[in-house]
């Protein structure tokens, strides 16, 4: 892959996190099977707490809205029946938060109840964000460059920050210049990027975009974002043609600026 000249308009270098900042398998492996372990622990330790109700009572009304759907898990209201009945209700909440899991859903209920469960877990040391060993080193110099720095990631705000605030490399929230997840708009669809930049306060054409997935990276082209797809550890191949169409990097060191000259 070699050396991938920054075309001179770019102002802003935009990142997706996983399988670009952060290994797949940190996400697959370590986020996702912390949920599944612990979230009846975490529901009996926090119940009483105003949070914890907010989470469950979108999950409650969640589950009402799937109550079509094939295989779907309802969540019963609880009428003060004592122990034994929210011992019920706690493990109906569970089955549903794995049942949403095992489809890989992205509902607001689900991602709400997960970043808090996430936060605590940050919090105490039980998990640390995962960032491959060439990032930071390479944003810092992107920085003393001039260039601008954020995150597009479909892991909300606050899961972002958790991430990059209590990660391998330390506290690394001082190298983004902000954050963006999906309430900008999907990362397929070009509008979301053409949002970005208007928020950020610059033309489609003067933001990198670096990802690992082509069907993302095509949007951000479509909005006229210059791109450039990432290979790591883990990512999903690519095909022969979009190897010979995507400018490609294995890591950000071979992003070449021409400030840097």
């Amino acid at each position: 892959m070699g050396v991938l000249p920054v075309p001179a308009e770019v102002r802003a270098i935009l990142l997706d996190i996983e399988g670009t900042t952060t290994p797949i398998s940190f996400v697959q492996e370590t986020l996702f099977p912390y949920i599944k372990d612990n979230v009846k622990e975490y529901l009996r330790a926090h119940w009483e707490e105003e949070e914890c109700q907010r989470d469950v009572g979108l999950l409650k009304k969640q589950a009402q809205e799937d109550s079509t759907l094939a295989g779907a898990v309802p969540i019963p209201l609880e009428s003060g029946g004592g122990e034994e009945e929210l011992e019920r209700v706690i493990q109906a909440v569970v089955d549903n938060v794995h049942w949403q899991m095992s489809l890989d859903r992205k509902t607001t209920a689900l991602k709400q109840l997960q970043g808090h469960m996430w936060r605590a877990a940050y919090a105490t040391g039980l998990i640390k964000g995962e960032i491959f060993k060439d990032v930071v080193p390479a944003i810092r110099k992107w920085r003393e460059a001039g260039m601008k720095v954020y995150i597009y990631s479909s892991g909300s705000i606050e899961a972002q920050k958790l991430l990059f605030g209590y990660s391998t490399e330390g506290d690394i929230l001082e190298l983004f210049d902000g954050h963006f997840d999906t309430k900008i708009g999907p990362k397929v669809e070009s509008e979301s990027y053409r949002r970005i930049a208007a928020s950020i306060g610059c033309a489609p054409n003067n933001i990198l975009f670096l990802t690992d997935v082509t069907r993302e990276a095509n949007a951000a082209e479509e909005a006229d974002t210059h791109v450039a797809v990432v290979i790591r550890p883990g990512n999903a191949g690519l095909t022969d043609d979009e190897k010979s169409y995507y400018s490609l990097i294995s890591s950000f060191t071979e992003l070449f600026l021409p400030s840097s000259t």
